[in-house]
């Protein structure tokens, strides 16, 4: 029988920019199982109303809770401002939002001056990122910045060249303008254009600045949460992963890839609603995180299944 603490680890987002997250989380907490939900069918988040948002989250967490996952770590920016509170009370087991970690990485990085935020527009919106911060330090201020081409480009795999970093200039000049001396990637899209956002806020404050990674800096939560809960799991060999979508588009294994930073190679029944016997290969030196250090797995396969919310 498995142990509630080997029990697996859900985690959801609007669509596949979720990935990111579990890319971090498979580094820091390598043997934790991992189911994955993405809405693909219903993405983005970051333009529905917040009654919207409460009522697809509730649907994905439990979808996860049915498959017996242990606690829920929510991938979306979106969903964590505007209805993680909602998800707390009504579900009866731990869950974990991405706003909070960034934010507490972005107060340490900026020792007190402004921190810019870079995120979907309702994320922006919600104002959660200010609230946390300030939750954390009230003498630090948030500027904050919706940037909706920058999820387009990183869904185009359109990360490198001229184009992102001119888009990536457009949305951090304001922030660089009102002051800000880090910057939050404050959607799970974001990682993948870290280098471009790199670039054009050191170009624009004349030296580089901190980037604060909201995946990266979840992953070190999570990975503290269930040491601290005893809900670690007990095993030593390399977790697996399990994919579940809303729609199987034709483009799902080369998204998926991307943002998993690991190559996923779909068979050919890839556009059926049924489970698919997908392979995702992950050799050391192939793929890694966003900021690109290499994953450490072997390979392996994973279950990819469509179904219906």
């Amino acid at each position: 029988m498995t142990s509630h603490g080997d029990a697996p680890l859900g985690v959801f987002d609007s669509g596949l920019g979720g990935l990111t997250v579990v890319r971090a989380l498979r580094r820091r907490c390598p043997a934790e199982d991992i189911v994955y939900l993405g809405d693909t069918a219903r993405v983005p988040y970051g333009t529905r109303s917040p009654e919207t948002v409460v009522r697809y989250a509730l649907g994905c967490a439990r979808v996860l809770i049915g498959r017996g996952v242990k606690a829920i770590v929510v991938a979306c920016n979106t969903v964590s401002a505007v209805a993680i509170d909602m998800l707390r009370v009504e579900l009866d087991l731990p869950v974990l939002g991405v706003i909070l970690p960034g934010a507490r990485a972005a107060v340490a990085a900026s020792r007190g001056a402004t921190i810019g935020v870079l995120g979907t527009a309702g994320t922006i919106a919600s104002g959660a990122y200010p609230r946390a911060v300030a939750s954390l330090s009230t003498r630090t201020e948030v500027a904050g910045q919706a940037a909706p081409l920058l999820v387009s480009l990183a869904e185009e795999g359109w990360v490198e060249g001229e184009v992102p970093r001119l888009v990536a200039r457009r949305y951090l000049e304001p922030l660089i303008g009102a002051g800000a001396r880090s910057i939050v990637l404050g959607c799970t899209h974001f990682p993948l254009l870290r280098a471009a956002i790199e670039a054009e806020t050191a170009s624009l404050a004349g030296g580089p600045l901190p980037i604060v990674d909201s995946a990266s800096a979840t992953a070190e939560e999570v990975a503290s949460f269930l040491a601290e809960r005893g809900l670690a799991t007990s095993r030593s060999t390399p977790g697996a992963l399990s994919l579940l979508v809303t729609d199987l588009p034709k483009s799902f294994a080369t998204v998926a890839a991307r943002f998993l930073g690991e190559p996923v190679v779909a068979d050919g029944a890839a556009s059926s609603s049924t489970q698919v016997g997908d392979a995702v290969r992950s050799p050391t030196q192939v793929g890694g995180d966003a900021a690109g250090h290499s994953s450490n797995f072997s390979a392996q396969s994973v279950d990819v299944e469509q179904i219906d919310l």
